[in-house]
């Protein structure tokens, strides 16, 4: 019995074939097979939600999904967001509201949130909320992010991306944002 099998899916909309071990998470696919680190090991346990992707219009924890499970599937993750509009906006919101900061929850945050808004394009603050309850961040508190999201689904335009640090005095721009709300770090 072979302890590997070849799948084939789409992933952020290229057709795509490979190789995995049959207990193999959908995570550990994507980043130490295809090479996409976007997403994040968090916790392994689909507490976090740092590993958030969308697989067939649906939210879900890749750590918790096995790789053998995304045959034949439609799969987007953060980097599949680029080109996105609606994307675009909540990177553009996010980095101007300061709601990225260290990066590590970012990626999924952004899927969640860009999943949201595909879905219910003007959310208030309690289906921000809602949205992504599933998404742990340790350094934001939520509230910026809360803000982000709701000012991109209102289609405003964003400010530009400008952090106020009031206690060391005027605003700076956060250089590695744009990064961030990619996935790259």
């Amino acid at each position: 019995m072979s302890m590997t099998t070849e799948i084939g899916f789409t992933l952020n909309g290229v057709q795509r074939r490979v190789t995995v071990g049959v207990g193999m998470s959908a995570l550990q696919m994507l980043r130490d097979v295809i090479g996409m680190t976007g997403t994040k090991y968090g916790c392994g346990e689909g507490e976090c939600g740092a590993c958030t992707i969308i697989v067939d219009g649906k939210s879900v924890n890749s750590c918790l999904l096995f790789a053998v499970e995304c045959d034949g599937r439609e799969l987007t993750t953060v980097e599949g967001l680029a080109g996105d509009p609606i994307a675009h906006a909540l990177q553009e919101s996010f980095v101007a509201h300061g709601a990225v900061q260290c990066g590590f929850c970012t990626p999924g945050m952004m899927v969640q949130a860009t999943h949201l808004l595909a879905t219910q394009p003007h959310p208030d603050a309690a289906a921000a909320k809602r949205a992504i309850e599933g998404n742990l961040c340790r350094c934001t508190g939520y509230h910026k992010i809360v803000e982000a999201i709701v000012e991109a689904g209102a289609g405003h335009e964003v400010a530009p991306a400008r952090e106020l640090m009031p206690a060391t005095g005027p605003g700076v721009s956060r250089t590695s944002g744009q990064d961030r709300v990619g996935g790259t770090p």
